[in-house]
């Protein structure tokens, strides 16, 4: 479903995304797992078109969409709930919602909207509440509902667990789970490993801009090397 070929991405001398190269499945759940500075926020804008790549492709679909604007991406089936959820604060979370619906002309929004709370009942609980207000957990709820208003293919999530609470940190990975158990193929950008490789198909691992290791979920967590460095021993 996704094909990315040779990328490399530069902020002014930095080097920051260094030949990277990898595919996402139509059904898995990838992560790219690393440490901060690693790549893995970097990779997910340029797939999103909000970076480009000085070389090499992205192609969705069997499309190459490395010159497609970030809207077009969206409408073709591919959204990205950003790190550090950026909610729309002074708005009510339904209003949210529908502008995440934006992509979609023409298609009726109340039976999306609908099927997002049924996904996430919390967020039916807190409609009329502005989103400023919530939670952090409740906040990561939105901007995963506010994606999913553009009925993606693939949902690309950068740091979803990033500040919340472990007991949320759970609830938020049994939703991704949901979320793929339903149709939608997920790109997992995850500094908490752990979590990641447990809900993961595959994962790649990043340092300093390149892939070095790729492999199973299942065996990057039975790999010492991983296990040492990302998985607490």
């Amino acid at each position: 479903m996704l094909e990315v070929r040779d990328i490399n991405v530069y902020y002014g001398n930095i080097h920051a995304v260094k030949d990277i190269s990898f595919d996402v499945n139509e059904g898995e759940i990838v992560t790219l797992v690393g440490a901060n500075g690693a790549g893995k926020s970097t990779i997910l804008k340029t797939i999103s078109g909000l970076i480009r790549s000085k070389t090499g492709s992205v192609s969705f679909a069997h499309e190459k969409i490395d010159h497609v604007s970030p809207h077009a991406i969206v409408q073709r089936g591919l959204a990205q709930v950003p790190e550090g959820r950026r909610v729309f604060a002074q708005m009510s979370v339904q209003e949210n919602l529908e502008m995440g619906h934006y992509t979609q002309p023409g298609r009726k929004m109340g039976k999306r909207i609908d099927d997002i709370f049924a996904h996430f009942p919390r967020l039916f609980e807190r409609r009329k509440q502005l989103a400023g207000t919530l939670s952090g957990g409740e906040q990561q709820m939105l901007a995963m509902g506010r994606a999913m208003m553009s009925r993606p293919k693939l949902l690309m999530l950068d740091e979803p667990s990033m500040g919340l609470a472990p007991l949320l940190v759970e609830q938020i990975f049994a939703m991704i789970k949901s979320l793929n158990e339903v149709g939608v193929t997920i790109l997992l950008v995850e500094q908490n490993a752990h979590m990641a490789l447990n809900i993961a198909d595959r994962g790649y691992v990043l340092e300093t801009g390149r892939i070095v290791l790729v492999d199973s979920a299942k065996s990057l967590r039975e790999n010492d090397a991983v296990r040492k460095a990302y998985l607490g021993g």
